[in-house]
C-alpha cells in the first residue's frame, strides 16, 4: 500500500496559554495541501524502516522516527518505506505527517481502528490534526479538532530557506503566552480572496521569535509578499517553512519558477489544500 503523507500548514497560530506542565495552548486554522512525503506499507513478520528520497539524509530510521512509534500503536507488523520530499523540522509537520500516514496505512492493511486520541498526542501535537483534510481548527495542545468546513482551492506556494528552527527556543521567545483566539467564526461560504483577507487578520504568533531566531525567515516573507499576486504571506508552524497564499495558480507558478531562479539553495513546491486523504 502506497499512502501520501501531506504538509501541513499552520493557516493561523495563535498561542493562548500554558498549562502548568508547560504545554502551550494553541487555536490554529489548518490544512493538508498536495505537496508532500509518501510511504509504502507491507505486511512483513516484523516492523522495519527505511527512508529514501530527496531529503532523506539525516533523517533516522531507528526507534527515533515517529513512524516507527506509531506503528507500535498498531496490532499487525509491517516493511516501511517512506519517501521523504518534505524539509525536517521545518514547520510543516513532516514527521507529524507521516507518523499519521504510517497509521492510516496500517489501519487500512490490518483493518482496525485508528489509536484514540491520547495515544495520537503521545506522538507529538500535530499528530491528530494530520489525520484530517479540508480546513480544521486545531486547539488545546492539539487534540481539539473541528472542521471549519471545506478547504478553499486556494494555490499555495511553500518556501523553505534550507534552515531549520528549534522549536523550544522559538516559544522561549515568545514576549505574551496568552494571546487573544480567532474569532468564533469563520466565513467559509466566502469568495477565495475574502477567505484569505479573514486569514491575513489573523497571526501567527511565532513567526517573530523565529524570525528573531532565523533573520532569514524575515527575507523569505518579504520575497513572497513582493510577488505579483500574492494574497498572504505568513509563516507556517515554527518555521521555518512560509507560505503564501496566490491569487492564480498561474501567478504561483511563476512565482515558484522566479523563486527557484533567484533562490536555487531554498526549498520551494507549488500546493493546493487536500479535501480527502489520498491513497494509490
Amino acid at each position: 500500500m502506497r499512502v501520501f503523507a501531506p504538509a501541513k500548514i499552520n493557516l493561523t497560530l495563535h498561542v493562548t496559554g500554558q498549562q502548568s506542565d508547560g504545554y502551550h495552548l494553541l487555536d490554529s486554522m489548518v490544512v493538508l495541501v498536495s505537496t508532500g512525503d509518501w510511504l509504502e506499507l507491507s505486511e512483513a513478520q516484523e516492523t522495519t524502516l527505511s527512508v529514501s528520497g530527496p531529503m532523506a539524509r539525516g533523517v533516522p530510521s531507528d526507534a527515533s522516527n515517529l513512524v516507527l512509534r506509531a506503528a507500535e500503536l498498531m496490532p499487525v507488523t509491517a516493511d516501511i518505506r517512506l519517501e521523504k520530499h518534505l524539509p525536517a523540522a521545518a514547520g510543516i509537520g513532516g514527521g507529524s505527517s507521516d507518523a499519521a500516514a504510517c497509521l492510516r496505512g496500517l489501519a487500512q492493511l490490518s483493518g482496525m481502528p485508528l489509536p484514540d486520541r491520547e495515544a495520537l498526542l503521545s506522538l507529538g501535537a500535530d499528530v491528530p490534526v494530520c489525520l484530517h483534510a479540508g480546513l480544521t481548527r486545531m486547539g488545546g495542545i492539539g487534540g481539539d479538532i473541528a472542521s471549519a468546513g471545506p478547504a478553499p482551492a486556494w494555490p499555495i506556494l511553500l518556501v523553505n530557506p534550507g534552515i531549520s528552527v528549534p522549536t523550544p527556543a522559538v516559544f522561549k521567545g515568545l514576549a505574551s503566552k496568552n494571546n487573544a483566539p480567532m474569532p468564533d467564526t469563520y466565513p467559509n461560504q466566502a469568495s477565495l480572496a475574502d477567505q484569505a483577507a479573514w486569514m491575513a487578520q489573523q497571526r501567527n504568533d511565532l513567526e517573530a521569535p523565529a524570525i528573531h531566531q532565523a533573520p532569514v525567515i524575515r527575507e523569505v516573507l518579504d520575497s513572497l509578499r513582493g510577488m505579483d499576486g500574492c494574497l498572504l504571506a505568513r509563516m507556517s508552524g515554527s518555521g521555518a517553512t512560509c507560505f503564501a497564499i496566490m491569487n492564480t495558480a498561474a501567478a504561483r507558478d511563476a512565482a515558484l519558477r522566479q523563486l527557484r531562479e533567484a533562490r536555487p539553495g531554498w526549498w520551494a513546491a507549488a500546493a493546493t489544500p487536500l479535501n480527502e486523504p489520498e491513497f494509490s
